[in-house]
């Protein structure tokens, strides 16, 4: 199994990153090795190889090949699937899953590289001076990102700030707090801003590369969910086995005691704020269901998706298991007939965002819901049927559609962040802040308004594309957590909201036993997952003490 020391040690610089320009001459760069910075590290096309084999660790089987996300989407309450597949980690037993030290050594993975670039750019002198300073943005933005990973995933972690090396052979660290890791993600975020150029500038990189606008929003982000996870209060949530509404007192998360959660709702809602400027480099999409055709990869709305390209190593899974038609005959994952009942029969998120007629890879024709056979039994003279069977109900989104349905590993795009998401953001700090307030709701309303069919001249949102008005505080949170729920099922989102709002155990014990039989009770050991047993027995500041109930 690996250790650390493994995963922290300078390793083999991937292939260079996916562009829209010239982008299969990019994908065939080869890879280049960390192993002497000395005699690596000499000019510009060095400096661009490494950071790219940052990025690269991003594509490993430890992160998006599969586990990464498997691990961060399928353990929520809104998920189902087939129990072949669910039966680990979206079932609660993430260790008898075969990838379930994947975030673990993928994140170390991403951080050692990073601290290799930021060792060594700096000290490159025949390099463009924006590029320099754009690289060494990037390797501050990953390897916080990868730390923000960490500390939701595991609590506290050690930090590792420098590559492990003959000047550096220190491998025994011990955890940090999960405040100081959290400060640490912050700082490495700010220092990113600082760096990057915002998106357009004609020295920020390629398509498929963070920018200032990414790292002001996962910032905004992080100060989001320190917030929430120090608040205390009450959270209204929709679900059960009789999908009804509770309301559960919220615990604070552990590492976060005594943190002042308006501060850094304040901090949130002002860092959000930056990047909603009219007439800025982000913008939704007017029509929700364009943002996942493959015309509309990378578009305003996407402002950092994980890049694909079918034949090439820069490719997951998570299409085939997904998506309605795979190689499976039908796909492993999908969304909740409870889930699908919250939203509006004219949201276009379920109308034009579900899969309501298919084909499987058998000949089996299928349509769902059952109980909408009047709209989806028949359609263009081909009669569909579904016996109300799992093989028949099963919700499937369209979110990651390839160009190559018929195979296993394709090019689905992996979105990673969405400027809907820094709308949501700014409503939800708003209201944590001053209650619910007009701007809140116009910010809220923003997404809202998008998701529903316009009718007339000009075109008018339908009624029910307005949030209720004159909500208290405690009921917009909910309202707004369920909306989170409604615009990002099935991108990895759902779980940190749960698990942050402190509501995690509640809501899904609140199940039992969900659709296809999948269990969705929890013990207060799945809020955090395992740490690697080859970390626990080669770094000994950890006294082989794993997270609670492992």
């Amino acid at each position: 199994m690996k250790t650390i020391s493994k995963y922290l040690t300078v390793s083999v610089i991937g292939l260079a990153l996916l562009s829209t320009i010239s982008c299969k001459k990019a994908l065939e760069e080869k890879p280049y090795s960390f192993y002497s910075p000395e005699y690596f590290y000499n000019n510009e096309s060095d400096a661009k190889a490494a950071i790219n084999g940052v990025y690269a660790a991003l594509y490993t089987w430890e992160m998006y090949q599969q586990p990464f996300w498997n691990m961060t989407i399928l353990d929520d309450d809104h998920v189902s699937g087939a129990d072949w597949y669910l039966g680990t980690t979206g079932a609660g037993n993430p260790q008898s899953y075969w990838g379930v030290d994947g975030p673990w050594v993928g994140c170390y993975t991403i951080i050692s590289r990073a601290n290799s670039v930021l060792e060594n750019v700096v000290n490159i002198t025949d390099i463009d001076s924006d590029v320099k300073k754009r690289i060494l943005g990037e390797a501050y933005f990953l390897r916080g990102w990868a730390y923000f990973q960490l500390v939701q995933l595991y609590g506290g972690v050690p930090i590792h700030l420098k590559t492990i090396s003959v000047q550096n052979p220190e491998t025994n660290i011990p955890r940090a707090t999960v405040k100081a890791t959290y400060d640490l993600v912050i700082s490495d975020f700010k220092s990113a801003e600082a760096n990057l150029f915002p998106a357009g500038h004609a020295k920020a990189g390629e398509v498929g590369r963070v920018n200032q606008g990414v790292a002001k929003a996962f910032l905004a982000k992080t100060y989001l969910t320190i917030g929430s996870g120090a608040a205390t209060g009450n959270v209204t949530v929709r679900g059960g086995t009789d999908n009804g509404f509770y309301t559960y007192t919220k615990n604070v998360v552990a590492g976060l005691e005594g943190v002042d959660s308006k501060a850094y709702f304040l901090l949130a809602r002002d860092k959000a704020a930056e990047l909603l400027v009219p007439g800025g480099p982000y913008a939704l999409t007017a029509n929700w269901k364009d943002l996942w055709s493959i015309a509309g990869r990378n578009n305003k709305e996407h402002m950092w998706e994980l890049q694909s390209l079918s034949g090439t190593s820069f490719i997951n899974e998570i299409g085939n298991y997904f998506s309605a038609r795979s190689t499976f005959g039908q796909g492993a994952v999908f969304m909740t007939n409870n889930h699908y009942k919250d939203y509006d029969e004219t949201d276009t998120r379920v109308l034009d965002g579900i899969t309501h007629n298919y084909t499987t890879l058998q000949g089996t024709n299928i349509f769902y819901p059952s109980w909408q056979s009047a709209k989806y039994k028949t359609v263009n003279g081909i009669t569909y049927n579904n016996t109300g069977s799992t093989t028949a109900e099963r919700a499937y989104t369209i979110k990651y559609s390839v160009t190559e349905p018929t195979v296993v590993k394709s090019d689905a795009f992996v979105p990673l962040l969405r400027y809907a998401e820094v709308y949501l953001m700014y409503a939800e700090a708003e209201n944590e802040v001053n209650g619910a307030t007009t701007l809140a709701y116009n910010a809220l309303n923003e997404v809202r308004l998008r998701a529903y069919i316009k009718t007339g001249t000009p075109a008018v949102p339908v009624a029910e594309a307005y949030a209720p008005t004159a909500m208290t505080s405690e009921q917009f949170r909910s309202y707004v957590l369920a909306e989170r729920a409604r615009e990002f099922n099935l991108e990895g989102i759902r779980r940190f909201d749960l698990m942050r709002w402190g509501v995690y155990l509640q809501v899904m014990n609140k199940i039992g036993t969900g659709q296809n039989n999948i269990s969705k009770l929890r013990s207060t050991k799945n809020l955090l997952y395992p740490i690697p047993l080859g970390e626990l027995n080669s770094n000994t500041a950890l006294k082989g003490i794993n997270n609670p109930g492992w």
